[in-house]
């Protein structure tokens, strides 16, 4: 559990903060919530039915035009997974079969927390955030909507629309160790921050 004051805790994720800000300047609350919840979670929400989960990425690669961000970047502050830009498969760095199966495994490595306490270690890195004075648009309309959900026993957070708009993210969320152990040797290494 993290420690309300601890120096090293809100450095880094003053850190993940200030990193998600340069690549996505547009990012609101709700952005961030994402990334440390993808952090927290990783892409287990998605995952209930994996031909189904198939079935989403091949039908979101053939659509796929554009998908801004990087090849690759570690979520929150702790980075246990990294988000992978599909662009990975589509320009052909990764292969379709070798990605889904790490995509699927990555739902094994997660540490399941109670909403409770991730209830409460949000409220410790929105501390963070709110300390930090960035002028987030809709912060205080974003801040309750998360509070909201939180206290119904909802914990998935999406993307701002603002977010979405701006830089067609397009990405699965894989385990840090799975990627670097897989997935990263395969890459260029002008692909990874």
């Amino acid at each position: 559990m993290v420690v309300a004051g601890d120096n090293g805790f809100e450095t880094v994720v003053r850190t993940a903060v200030n990193d998600q800000l340069e690549i996505y300047p547009n990012s609101t609350l709700k952005d961030l919530y994402k990334n440390f919840f993808q952090d927290k979670f990783g892409p287990g929400h998605l995952i209930a039915d994996t031909t189904a989960a198939g079935n989403y990425l091949r039908r979101e690669l053939a659509s796929m035009t554009v998908s801004d961000g990087l090849m690759a970047e570690p979520t929150g502050w702790e980075g246990n997974f990294v988000r992978v830009n599909l662009l990975a498969i589509k320009d052909g760095f990764i292969p379709y079969d070798l990605f889904f199966d790490a995509f699927v495994r990555s739902v094994n490595s997660i540490q399941p927390v109670s909403i409770a306490a991730w209830q409460q270690e949000w409220e410790q890195i929105e501390a963070v955030i709110a300390s930090m004075d960035l002028n987030l648009p809709g912060y205080a309309t974003d801040k309750k909507e998360i509070d909201e959900r939180l206290h119904a026993g909802e914990y998935v957070g999406h993307h701002s629309e603002r977010f979405e708009t701006s830089y067609s993210p397009r990405y699965r969320i894989i385990s840090r160790h799975i990627f670097e152990t897989e997935i990263l040797p395969l890459l260029p290494s002008t692909c990874t921050r």
